[in-house]
């Protein structure tokens, strides 16, 4: 089994189409250092991918994604630079370099008459999880796999290696490359483009409010990082989860079913998903104790499960030219994260998992922790190096079970470079954890991505399966009150 190596130090020989040595030492012009961040995630541990499933309504045309590819991804410095290790200081830089994009988009041959291509496509992604992208290229790289699947006509996979910019920044380099399909012209519109707003203090008592609840983030985010562990269930990941091949499975709910709930309940539409989220994993749970310890056995009470949910920590969403990395300042890892902790446990009125995810999450709102988790993480690395900063990193999301993130999609269908758009499904891999619940929306729908580890959680078709039942079950419960 390929493990995923961490990439310190590098060792690469760079082409006659890049600054020589002489130029890298007097720092050139065309050379950039890479972020705190950007370095966090070369680190063992934290060498994350991101990797984005694109399903086409119609067979993917090769050569119009590779010329386009040209016009748009590798007019971005990152996509097109290599990331080269200074001895000298031991910090990273961005080097620009010569693309081959025939490098870069692979197009495997396929049998047109095999047994399921459904399970193919989720065996091939699987396996890429299992490998990294060669470093003497950019790393990045996409797939196409031109056979029908029950959902599309054709796939794209796009593997992105997290220093490249977090899920905000990649998901609108993508997103600026599509159009509506209503108006061929028109970029794609997001949920809501306004500036988002910092943490407001409306009176003494909130002000208070959100310094206590940034003292107690701070305090269980330094006891996360020492010692405290969550509980081990049939979740959570054992030591070395981050170096396995993963499963990435989807299921799809109604958005307006979700709206037709945060209305009836006065809620967002992120307290939705994460309450569904909540009462889905403590149906998969029952489901495994039951199966391992017979019939009727129930989740032991008091267990500690917390999610790693990240914020983007950027003024805005909109989608702009991202192949620009220095005109927005939007390019780069500018993410946060809280650590959610759930109520894993039975509960008679269906809507109380909802309810829990909205205190919860009020309580995240009203404090600092995003901010904090973005600035230590960038403060123990000047203070004590990349190393130390890599290990603390690491030690927090080992000790919690599972990512959570849910990112706006485009309100209307689009098409990517001409092709119509069945879905999208985002998600990440080389994580120190088991799983990672990626939420997205798309026109009408909102779709639940899993990326899980087949060692720990075999049967990620059935946590599917369980999250999307929930859902119906609480949004069954208002339609008969």
């Amino acid at each position: 089994m390929a493990t995923i190596p961490s990439l310190n130090p590098l060792r690469i020989r760079t082409n006659k189409n890049v600054e020589t040595t002489e130029d890298f030492k007097k720092g050139g012009d065309h050379e950039e250092p890479l972020s705190p961040m950007a370095q966090l995630f070369h680190e063992p541990g934290s060498n994350v991918y991101i990797i984005g499933i694109l399903g086409s309504k119609t067979k993917i045309r090769s050569d119009v994604f590779k010329d386009n590819l040209v016009h748009t991804f590798l007019k971005n410095r990152r996509f097109s630079s290599l990331q080269v290790l200074d001895k000298v200081n031991g910090s990273m830089k961005w080097i620009p370099t010569h693309v081959n994009i025939d490098d870069h988009v692979i197009i495997p041959k396929l049998d047109p008459n095999m047994e399921s291509s459904d399970k193919f496509v989720e065996d091939y992604i699987s396996n890429l999880s299992g490998s990294p992208i060669e470093n003497t290229k950019p790393l990045w790289d996409l797939h196409i796999l031109n056979i029908k699947t029950s959902e599309a006509e054709g796939t794209c996979v796009f593997r992105f290696h997290h220093s490249l910019g977090d899920g905000m920044s990649l998901m609108n380099l993508l997103l600026s490359c599509t159009r509506k399909v209503a108006d061929p012209e028109a970029l794609p519109t997001l949920p809501s483009n306004k500036k988002s707003s910092d943490t407001k203090v409306s009176s003494l008592w909130s002000g208070f409010s959100i310094l206590w609840n940034s003292f107690v983030a701070l305090v269980m985010f330094v006891m996360t990082a020492l010692f405290l562990e969550d509980t081990k269930t049939p979740m959570k990941g054992s030591e070395g989860v981050e170096q396995r091949p993963r499963r990435f499975v989807i299921r799809s709910v109604s958005l307006d079913d979700i709206k037709f709930v945060k209305k009836a309940m006065n809620v967002t539409l992120n307290d939705v998903v994460l309450g569904a989220t909540q009462a889905g994993l403590y149906r998969y749970l029952h489901r495994r104790y039951s199966e391992t310890d017979g019939d009727n056995i129930d989740v032991p009470h008091n267990i500690r499960l917390r999610a790693t949910v990240f914020f983007n920590l950027r003024g805005s969403t909109k989608i702009e030219d991202f192949t620009d990395t220095t005109r927005h300042g939007t390019w780069g890892n500018k993410i946060g994260y809280s650590l959610l902790p759930f109520n894993i446990t039975l509960k008679k009125d269906p809507l109380d998992y909802i309810r829990d995810a909205k205190a919860i999450m009020d309580r995240k709102k009203a404090s600092l922790e995003p901010l904090f988790t973005y600035s230590f993480a960038n403060l123990v690395f000047k203070l004590f190096g990349i190393k130390v900063a890599g290990k603390l990193n690491h030690k927090v999301f080992y000790n919690t079970t599972l990512w959570f993130s849910n990112v706006p999609g485009p309100q209307e269908e689009i098409s990517f470079f001409g092709h119509e758009v069945a879905y999208l499904a985002p998600s990440c891999f080389g994580q120190p954890n088991a799983l990672m619940i990626h939420v997205v929306s798309y026109k009408d729908k909102v779709t639940f991505v899993i990326s899980a580890d087949k060692e720990t959680i075999p049967n990620p078709q059935q946590l599917c399966d369980d999250l999307q039942e929930s859902f119906h079950t609480i949004k069954a419960s208002i339609e008969s009150t």
